[in-house]
């Protein structure tokens, strides 16, 4: 195995009736910000549990963080911070406004642009002057709860980065399964993809002597698989919400992609669809995903063949069990509501492919993937299969 550290120090705090708790998690002293999205919260009740358990704490609101959180918004909110002394942060929503907190809480005492921190990927490590935060999850999918990354979008430009670091985990995450029966049955499907795809990222690259690592990894995409139609059909079954909801946060944790390679050339590609387009995320990693594979095809077909033998139960060759893998990710995908074609989501996407192998040029992404033989023109030929 690779060398590595395993640093992840928020408190979980999972299960039915746990919003309460939110009461003797944020610090009783502390001027907080309440940071919400587009007003879901209002009609599934979490809104009304959270005020009713912060009855005497000192709470300034924000609201209209959008699906993809836009730094332009997030500037706004950081102006709030500091006219009112904000000590602390409460995410109440899914991975958008958890993200977005997270650049509220790093960007408010950064000395610079705060533009730099997306731009030049600064990482905001342990030690610097951040605001605390916990989040209130109400929808499963990209892992950010107990993690520290984030990503933003730059509306102004059409850019969606990515930026993190060690002093930007959640100090609490309160994780309800049962507020997944509020969320529309697109939401249910994209956070599905979003943690299948998240784990693929980590999973899907070469053969190493990371065993354990391996089975953890096919351990989610297999109850991933099992469920995903399942709970989307009858979100009210503890059982499948329950297990939907830490399939999502242990997709990405930081435990699976502990001493192994990563590859998360799919999401760079895939937030650049979501920028020009505003296709939902976990629908752009649908589309791309499975064109990386047949284009990386050589590099990655011992992988592909394990994920099928062992995901799949597929047998034949090497290269016919890794080809039918990626065939039947591909009907897992359309099982889940996505669609895996670009004109399938825009009609304006003809000059796509050469815009994003452009723009990663002028940024010097040059190599990616977890060899960097991911080069450019591979980037503008991935995009233009997936047309």
């Amino acid at each position: 195995m690779l060398n590595f550290e395993l640093y992840n120090p928020t408190n979980l705090v999972f299960g039915k009736g746990q919003i309460e708790k939110v009461s003797i998690l944020v610090p009783k002293n502390a001027k907080t910000l309440l940071v919400y999205g587009g007003g879901s919260i209002f009609k599934n009740g979490v809104y009304d549990q959270v005020k009713s358990a912060l009855i005497g704490f000192e709470i300034v609101e924000f609201g209209g963080i959008e699906p993809n959180p836009h730094f332009e918004t997030l500037m706004k909110a950081i102006e709030i911070v500091k006219e009112k002394n904000i000590d602390f942060i409460l995410a109440v929503g899914g991975g958008s406004v958890i993200d977005g907190v997270k650049f509220i809480s790093g960007a408010t005492h950064y000395v610079g642009d705060p533009m730099e921190i997306l731009k030049k990927r600064i990482l905001i490590k342990e030690g610097s002057k951040v605001i605390p935060f916990g989040t209130v999850l109400t929808l499963p999918a990209t892992g950010s709860e107990m993690n520290s990354g984030s990503v933003v979008t730059i509306n102004a430009t059409q850019e969606k980065l990515a930026f993190g670091g060690s002093a930007l985990f959640p100090k609490f995450s309160i994780c309800d399964p049962t507020i997944i029966t509020s969320l529309p049955e697109r939401q249910i499907q994209n956070g599905i993809i979003d943690a299948f795809t998240h784990v693929m990222e980590q999973y899907l690259t070469y053969p190493h002597d990371g065993y354990l690592q391996d089975r953890i990894a096919e351990g989610i995409l297999q109850t991933l698989i099992e469920i995903g139609p399942k709970v989307v059909q009858n979100p009210s079954d503890y059982a499948l919400a329950s297990n939907y909801m830490w399939c999502c946060t242990m997709a990405l944790n930081g435990l699976i992609q502990k001493g192994v390679p990563s590859d998360w050339a799919t999401h760079m590609i895939g937030h650049e669809l979501t920028a020009l387009y505003q296709i939902d995320h976990a629908r752009t990693l649908a589309i791309i995903a499975p064109n990386l594979y047949k284009l990386m095809f050589d590099t990655k077909k011992q992988k592909l063949a394990q994920y099928g033998k062992r995901i799949f139960g597929l047998t034949g060759s090497d290269d016919e069990i890794a080809s039918k893998a990626i065939e039947k990710t591909t009907e897992f995908f359309h099982t889940m509501g996505m669609k895996t074609k670009l004109s399938e989501c825009t009609d304006n996407y003809n000059k796509t492919a050469d815009f994003i192998a452009n723009r990663f040029q002028e940024r010097g992404w040059v190599g990616l993937g977890e060899k960097q033989n991911i080069t450019i023109e591979k980037v503008r030929k991935i995009v233009e299969m997936s047309y």
